[in-house]
């Protein structure tokens, strides 16, 4: 079946408020890590298990993102005592480079959404903000629209404070809806990956955030490879497929960015590439559409969600795709792929890098859950694993539990 014509009933089940992890456990490699083998065998282990359960030929892919300050909050009004407006960044427009955004000490712009948008249908808003001891007047005005989310113009009074600082200053960690709760103090470590370097995401690769130091360290002891790869995570990662059948549903856009020196180990290597989290496997999966797209001369900076399944796709090896990317790195006298990514994965895809996932327990339907049905071969397989774990103890979503899932024998 073309998986436009798939609906999302398929891809529904029902999860119990209580089975919806509020807080991670104290010491995070502690969860419970749900393992399925590549002949279906579903069992039960730690998190903190996890290396003796790679083999020393494999190859560990993590995202190294990191989840920004992204709720600024305004108050109308001159005394700014008038109806609160909320301001939710997703993804910078001026400049649209993140690093360049993030370094600038002056005005930049971002695609945002705004809460109580009615009440702010024109004019400026202001705060005060700390930024290292110094006072710091943060303004916000829209100058248009995208879709059904609004670019607002950011400026600041001190041309000696990048937007990073500001941002830091002046908004807070958003963590999921989901949780239901305000965000705590706690969350601003919770809520990030001891990996995390790169400021960008709106959410949190939530399959890292079970990995410790001493996790880590064990993986290193045991000869496996650990290489980073960035997709900064967007809001739409929280939203359901809406529409009856995925062919009405529009995958979001997310910015990612591979070294070219990963790309050409990617071509070679005979390790075993194990992916954590869907947004390490969506970056990789990107990797060989895009270098595919490049070959057939077709790619202009973004990979649409369908192209896997198009027709005139080149079906390269991976080594072919990866190699297409290098050359054309090298052409390009860049060390480094920038690009964006709308990449739709479901039941009867077919994955060309990524041979391992770690993840999470991921919400009824949502695009995370089809990527993982397709990875463990589509059908109802997706439903006997989640059936096992909410028969057993296991936490979901964000904070709860993990999985390590192999593709079928």
């Amino acid at each position: 079946m073309d998986l436009r014509e798939v609906s999302i009933d398929e891809f529904d089940y029902p999860l119990p408020d209580e089975r919806i992890a509020r807080h991670p456990l104290a010491q995070r490699d502690a969860c419970l890590l749900l393992v399925r083998d590549g002949s279906g065998g579903l069992s039960t282990r730690r998190f903190s298990d996890l290396p003796d359960l790679l083999d020393g030929d494999t190859m560990l892919v993590y995202n190294n993102t990191r989840v920004i300050n992204a709720r600024l909050r305004f108050r109308k009004g001159e005394n700014r005592d008038g109806a609160l407006i909320e301001v939710f960044c997703l993804e910078p427009v001026l400049p649209r480079d993140y690093a360049l955004n993030f370094a600038s000490a002056g005005p930049v712009e971002w695609i945002c959404f705004v809460g109580n948008s009615k009440r702010w249908k024109d004019g400026e808003l202001s705060q005060a903000i700390s930024v290292g001891g110094r006072e710091v007047t943060l303004t916000a005005c829209r100058t248009g629209r995208e879709g059904n989310a609004s670019v607002v113009r950011l400026s600041w009074d001190d041309r000696s404070v990048s937007f990073a600082e500001v941002i830091a200053a002046a908004g807070e960690l958003p963590i999921p809806p989901y949780l239901n709760r305000s965000t705590e103090e706690s969350d601003a470590t919770d809520y990030q990956t001891v990996f995390s370097q790169i400021d960008g995401s709106v959410a949190a690769p939530t399959a890292g955030l079970h990995f410790t130091a001493p996790v880590l360290e064990a993986i290193d002891t045991r000869g496996i490879e650990r290489r980073e790869v960035t997709l900064h995570v967007g809001a739409g990662t929280f939203q359901p497929v809406k529409a009856d059948t995925l062919g009405g549903h529009e995958m979001h856009a997310e910015f990612i960015s591979v070294d070219a020196d990963l790309i050409d180990e990617l071509a070679t290597t005979s390790r075993r590439v194990v992916a954590v989290g869907t947004t390490s496997v969506r970056t990789l999966e990107s990797l060989y559409h895009i270098g595919c797209m490049i070959k057939s001369g077709g790619f202009a900076g973004e990979l649409p969600q369908w192209y896997p399944y198009s027709e005139d796709h080149p079906r390269l090896s991976r080594r072919e795709a990866m190699m297409a990317i290098a050359d054309h790195l090298r052409t390009e006298g860049s060390g480094r792929l920038v690009a964006t990514t709308r990449l739709m994965i479901g039941p009867g895809y077919n994955f060309k890098v990524t041979e391992g996932i770690v993840t999470n327990f991921h919400q009824p339907r949502s695009t995370l859950l089809l990527l993982v049905s397709a990875f463990l071969g589509g059908g109802d397989e997706w439903r006997r694993v989640y059936d096992y774990a909410l028969a057993g103890e296991y936490r979901f979503l964000s904070y709860g539990d993990a999985c390590l899932f192999w593709p079928s024998i």
